[in-house]
């Protein structure tokens, strides 16, 4: 009767241990096929054939802690890709790493050995670093409870920035949600070692020619101004739709969009005023498409350890070269940055008025993410064109 029970409990035990290896396997499996690409199946086939190979390891394993001892506990079976003590279900950065080793172990060095925290980060995003088998670095950055459109506008953008070749910035590999219990999503891109001293003069002309590139998107080409995609400026919804007029989209995507977001009589009617006076402010200027950063201060740029200028957490489309700078009031651009930049374009006339109107959309955000204390810059500059 012993050895009956014995034999039942053994079979139990077994068929526990083997429901915990398919669930694990289904998960990774379909992880695999929503990161896509025929690596993914050889990828997760291999973890297969381990997971299967070990069946009869653990099971003999079982039978001789029966022999003795009358009770005992199997321990939880963790495929060694998810590269975690604390759970059997990728969470977060593992599932990351599952597509990096996946996707890119081949081209980029044999996969992730070590993770560690990155550098920068906020209250709704961690960063990441992804060390690889032969030395190479990637960045990840996970926000917890968004979807992965957050990291859409930024993935375009990066890559819209890169395909220019004018300027250093992290290439962008893949975005996608966590599927894991943790909602969120992740993306991932190069990793920068940016300790590099930034030379301002390097800036100015890797900008100036990143703004004269040829734009990549036909519409763009074509004369209008926006992004395929919508983004965020900082926490703000940024729409992008494709416009034919500049001061139309300025006026329209920009501007009212952040005045309304304010929910201020005040400074909807000064608002109602100064958008009027647009086409009399532009007048007969001839704009061209040219790619922005789109969120250019001192906190977005900085040199790599070659001390080439890189700049990053965009919120990229494409509009006036001048309104790139509607943020120079934190970007501390000295007589050099300006000097080289101005050697590829030129300042033209009425630059100065045109710039208020450019640093207005960014006090206007930093009022609807940050409150009052921006109310007044908000204020004065909408008085200038009332």
């Amino acid at each position: 009767e012993r050895e009956r029970r014995g034999r039942r409990e053994e079979s139990i035990a077994s068929h526990r241990i083997a429901a915990r290896r398919g669930a694990l396997l289904f998960f990774s499996m379909a992880a695999a096929c929503r990161a896509g690409g025929v690596c993914c199946t050889t990828h997760v086939t291999n973890v297969n054939a381990n997971a299967l190979s070990s069946t009869t390891t653990t099971t003999t394993s079982l039978r001789r802690r029966r022999r003795n001892e009358s009770k005992s506990k199997s321990k939880s079976f963790v495929p060694a890709v998810l590269r975690s003590d604390q759970s059997p279900v990728p969470e977060g950065i593992d599932e990351v790493k599952l597509w990096v080793d996946a996707n890119l172990s081949r081209t980029l060095g044999g996969g992730v050995v070590n993770t560690r925290s990155g550098p920068g980060g906020s209250g709704w995003a961690q960063t990441y670093v992804l060390e690889m088998k032969k030395g190479g670095k990637l960045f990840a950055k996970l926000a917890r409870g968004r979807d992965k459109q957050m990291f859409e506008g930024e993935y375009e953008g990066l890559n819209a920035m890169e395909g220019t070749g004018a300027i250093g910035v992290p290439k962008a590999f893949h975005y996608d949600d966590l599927y894991g219990s943790t909602s969120g999503s992740w993306i991932l891109m190069d990793f920068v070692d940016m300790y590099g001293s930034l030379d301002q003069a390097k800036l100015g002309l890797a900008l100036g020619l990143m703004h004269s590139a040829e734009p990549l998107r036909d519409e763009a080409v074509e004369g209008s101004f926006g992004f395929h995609v919508e983004n965020t400026i900082g926490a703000t919804p940024q729409p992008n739709g494709w416009m034919d007029s500049w001061v139309d989209f300025y006026r329209e995507r920009r501007l009212l969009h952040q005045l309304k977001l304010t929910q201020d009589s005040k400074l909807l009617r000064l608002g109602d005023k100064a958008l009027e006076r647009m086409d009399e402010v532009f007048g007969d200027l001839e704009v061209k498409p040219s790619i922005l950063h789109g969120d250019l201060w001192s906190g977005n740029v900085a040199a790599d350890k070659n001390g080439k200028p890189v700049i990053f957490d965009p919120a990229c489309y494409y509009g006036h070269h001048e309104a790139e700078f509607g943020m120079s009031w934190c970007a501390n651009f000295t007589e050099h940055f300006w000097g080289a930049y101005r050697e590829i374009i030129p300042q033209e006339s009425g630059f100065k008025e045109r710039l208020q109107l450019y640093k207005l959309y960014h006090y206007l955000n930093h009022l609807n993410l940050f409150g009052g204390s921006y109310y007044y810059q908000c204020e004065s500059i909408l008085k200038q064109f009332n």
